[in-house]
């Protein structure tokens, strides 16, 4: 086997930690003695690292092995080790990896850690898949935003609710789960107010065998949205996040305290701006974001160009123009400034198609 497919296996490995690792990258490892003789992916909350797992299931058949790593292994201490240690103490005689890690604590350092112990280094090897699986985690740290994937469901003419406001259920029981299995891909989930009044709902993974659930963030800035919601008195059990302005009641922020919910004050003038939100999220480690709602905050994340990907489930059905628009107003007035979105995949999902859109080059 190539290096391409030794380091695709460790790809695949590592796209098993999307959604559980933050603020840590989902790592994968896989280490060749010969055969796999190892293999590893970054464990949930980010420890131990993709190295360290391969490593202890190598054993001392690491001792002369190659190892695949999709990003540099780091060189800096912290919780544990650096992996780029544990790799020269394994005996390890050459490293493939995918990419140089960005965070400026490693950026370069494990990568000539391992040549200065007399380890061959090999870079680049399925670089572009692997910027893509680790999207997140380099926007986050290159940018100091999350990547941000708009999940949107609508019908053949790109209405999401009849005139009289029902909508559920516009997609089948097969675009439903899909949309569980992208929750459980992302850090967080996050709606707009307007959303999580409308429908009231829970956001979590369900049905799948999640054993972690990702983080629910409402943006909420007058703290209109109960605490006797579902989001609210799930809060105990799961994480939420409200993020709120400075004028919101002071009884409403103790009621959603008091829930478990964790409340984060933001500039609001009189509203949040998403690049803000965004931000503060970023801050706070989040590297993934699934963003379900609701037109307008769609709206608001596509022309302040927040998003990154599109997820569009589009039902065979059609409601006319008195229904709801799948996005809120960007007040176009030329073709020419309409952002422009590369198509990712399709495919059928029972009834229904989706398409995986991407806006550039992450």
């Amino acid at each position: 086997m190539t290096d391409a497919d030794h380091m695709a296996h460790a790809l695949r490995l590592g796209a098993r930690g999307l959604g559980g690792t933050w603020p840590n990258p989902a790592v994968g490892c896989v280490i060749v003695n010969g055969g796999v003789v190892g293999r590893g992916w970054t464990q949930p909350g980010g420890r131990p690292h993709a190295e360290a797992m391969a490593l202890a299931q190598a054993g001392h058949a690491a001792r002369g092995a190659t190892a695949y790593v999709t990003l540099e292994p780091c060189a800096h201490h912290g919780k544990t080790p650096p992996c780029a240690e544990a790799l020269i103490a394994a005996g390890v005689t050459r490293v493939v990896t995918s990419l140089t890690d960005p965070d400026p604590r490693v950026a370069g350092r494990g990568h000539a850690m391992l040549r200065g112990a007399g380890i061959a280094v090999t870079q680049g090897v399925l670089e572009l898949a692997a910027r893509d699986a680790n999207a997140g985690f380099l926007k986050r740290i290159t940018q100091g935003l999350p990547l941000v994937t708009l999940k949107m469901a609508a019908t053949l003419d790109g209405r999401t609710a009849t005139a009289s406001g029902e909508s559920r259920w516009i997609t089948a029981s097969e675009a439903r789960r899909a949309v569980h299995g992208l929750r459980l891909s992302h850090d967080a989930v996050l709606v707009g107010a307007g959303t999580a009044r409308a429908d009231d709902p829970d956001l979590t993974v369900r049905d799948m065998g999640a054993t972690r659930q990702p983080v629910r963030i409402v943006i909420d800035a007058a703290l209109t949205h109960s605490h006797d919601s579902k989001l609210g008195r799930t809060a105990q059990f799961s994480p939420v996040w409200v993020l709120h302005g400075p004028l919101a009641p002071a009884a409403a922020r103790q009621a959603w305290a008091s829930s478990g919910a964790r409340l984060m004050e933001l500039p609001a003038a009189p509203h949040i701006a998403p690049r803000t939100a965004l931000q503060a999220l970023a801050a706070q480690g989040i590297t993934r974001v699934l963003c379900e709602g609701g037109a307008t905050l769609a709206a608001l994340l596509v022309a302040d160009d927040l998003v990154d990907r599109v997820v569009l489930h589009t039902a065979g059905a059609l409601i006319g123009a008195e229904g709801a628009p799948v996005l809120g107003p960007l007040r176009l007035n030329l073709l020419s400034n309409a952002t422009r979105w590369q198509r990712v995949s399709l495919r059928p999902l029972g009834a229904d198609v989706e398409t995986v859109w991407q806006r550039r080059a992450l």
